[in-house]
């Protein structure tokens, strides 16, 4: 896995700052904190609009995804991508809610689904599947066959989508130069 290190360039697009516009203060309402990628979105409020209702099925409860496994996907894409901006966000907000520990976060940025801290076999399926969606871009029959047994159809179909979701925000946030939000982490915390 590559390593990467905390950003120390400036962003390469400025985002939107107050005084809003009242298109633009509608789109940063819906998105949620402004933090900076909501802020780089909402350079459009049409693009921020778009984003929030993607970004509103996959952040809810209605997802066929547990939280827990919706952060694993999350996490371990930003982490394979190197966004280390939204890993960090993520982690700071949904660590705790997600019930993921200290030991499993040092595995998700240095380890691996083989690693002693995943016990729930759902667990090591969901993190076999998005390392080999980072890997190969596909799942073989039987790491499809490990996921649908660990969490069912409709949780592997999101899996998917979400993964493939969280490579295009990793893109974003990676390209761009973001950034970290104040008081996120950095990869280096969680490395040995």
């Amino acid at each position: 896995m590559p390593r990467f290190s905390k950003q120390t360039v400036p962003p390469r697009l400025d985002p939107v700052e107050p005084p809003y516009d009242a298109q633009t203060a509608t789109a940063l309402e819906a998105l949620g904190p402004p933090i900076a990628l909501f802020r780089i979105f909402a350079r459009r409020p049409e693009r921020a609009r778009g984003i929030h209702g993607w970004g509103r099925y996959y952040l809810s409860r209605e997802s066929a995804l547990t939280l827990r496994h919706r952060e694993l996907v999350i996490d371990r894409t930003t982490v394979r991508c190197g966004a280390e901006y939204e890993w960090g966000i993520h982690t700071a907000v949904f660590t705790a809610k997600a019930g993921l520990d200290g030991d499993q976060i040092r595995s998700i940025v240095a380890g691996g689904p083989g690693d002693a801290c995943w016990t729930d076999p759902a667990d090591r399926a969901v993190l076999h599947a998005v390392d080999a969606l980072c890997d190969t871009n596909d799942l073989s029959d039987d790491q499809w066959r490990e996921l649908t047994r660990a969490i069912g159809d409709e949780a592997a179909v999101d899996l998917l989508l979400l993964c493939g979701w969280y490579h295009a925000i990793s893109f974003v946030a990676r390209v761009l130069r973001l950034p970290p939000e104040p008081g996120t982490p950095a990869f280096t915390d969680y490395r040995p």
